[in-house]
């Protein structure tokens, strides 16, 4: 079929290049023209997912309307921060038919909602999600790695997984998209405190306390917003929150480490290419645990150091200083 991809950076690279390995017409939509024909000369996209060739027989363009002419199915793959603005320029242009997958994880800084959510608000239509542990620089060169393929609608949600799946890219069905969505979103928050953990030089004992109870942060907030607890033991919840937290490949554990080494935020983010979601999403997620009335001191103590100025050292230090409690507290 034909696809379009919207998002030219590493993430939607790599989906591309699971989507013309099986066999699709695939464009690739960016905003800057510019970095597209960069991309499209060069063969390799430079700054999102360098070292890696990309095959000829993708369509790069800065022309939404001529991305989707045609096209049966819609991949949206762009940061968070800018999904609901891509998503009101693709409405206009987008007809009734064709299939939409949301693979972008976050929540909207604004209402909180989910990056499904906020397209189908849009759209006035079902949206699917596809998200899991999954690097795009793996991902790119055909390591082998399994994703989930979410959908309120069971039938939509296998239609996605019949689109992407193959020898390398295994995709499972889900019909929790709460679940699926909110741990791909608030595994970027925790990730920055296993980051933090490792920038102070800290050791094994100490990530797997953060990703222990990070999880359990994930699964209460999930559950109090109609999620399924399980969902959260699988690959959108405990299978992306454990790679997403090791991988050297990740952003946000990385900008969790400088952060740990004392460097300021402004100074780490001005020499980045690529988006680290949880900088964004952490406040989101503790706004959402707030009016759901949930607590995530993990997450609070990130969105403390991130942006209000406290020391990697003071959070740590509040997190190990917490009241007794029961671990199913």
């Amino acid at each position: 079929m034909k696809v379009c991809v919207l998002g030219d950076g590493g993430w939607g690279t790599a989906l591309a290049m699971v989507l013309d390995r099986n066999g699709n017409e695939v464009s690739v939509w960016g905003p800057f023209s510019k970095q597209i024909k960069s991309i499209d000369e060069a063969g390799e996209n430079i700054h999102f997912l360098p070292g890696v060739m990309v095959p000829d027989s993708l369509h790069w363009t800065s022309d939404m309307k001529g991305a989707i002419t045609n096209a049966e199915c819609v991949v949206i793959v762009v940061p968070s921060r800018f999904y609901h603005v891509t998503v009101e320029q693709l409405a206009p242009l987008l007809p009734e038919s064709v299939l939409v997958v949301s693979a972008t994880k976050g929540l909207d800084e604004s209402t909180h909602m989910t990056m499904s959510e906020v397209a189908q608000s849009i759209l006035k239509r079902p949206v699917a999600v596809l998200s899991g542990p999954s690097h795009a620089e793996e991902v790119a060169r055909g390591v082998p790695c399994a994703l989930v393929a979410a959908a309120n609608d069971l039938v939509l949600a296998k239609r996605v997984q019949q689109i992407f799946m193959n020898d390398y890219f295994r995709v499972y069905t889900s019909s929790d998209v709460k679940g699926v969505e909110l741990g791909g979103a608030l595994k970027n928050v925790i990730a920055i405190a296993a980051g933090i953990s490792d920038g102070l030089g800290f050791g094994d004992n100490t990530k797997a306390a953060l990703m222990t109870r990070g999880l359990a942060e994930m699964t209460r907030l999930g559950i109090a917003i109609g999620a399924q607890p399980e969902t959260f033991s699988g690959l959108g919840g405990l299978g992306d929150l454990m790679v997403t937290c090791m991988s050297q490949h990740s952003r946000n554990r990385r900008v969790g480490e400088r952060l740990g080494r004392g460097e300021l935020l402004e100074q780490i983010m001005s020499g980045m290419q690529m988006v680290a979601e949880g900088v964004w999403n952490c406040r989101a997620a503790c706004e959402l645990g707030d009016q759901m009335g949930i607590s995530l001191p993990i997450a609070e103590q990130v969105q403390a150091v991130v942006h209000e100025g406290l020391s990697a050292q003071d959070a740590m230090a509040a997190l190990m200083g917490r009241a007794p409690r029961a671990e199913s507290e």
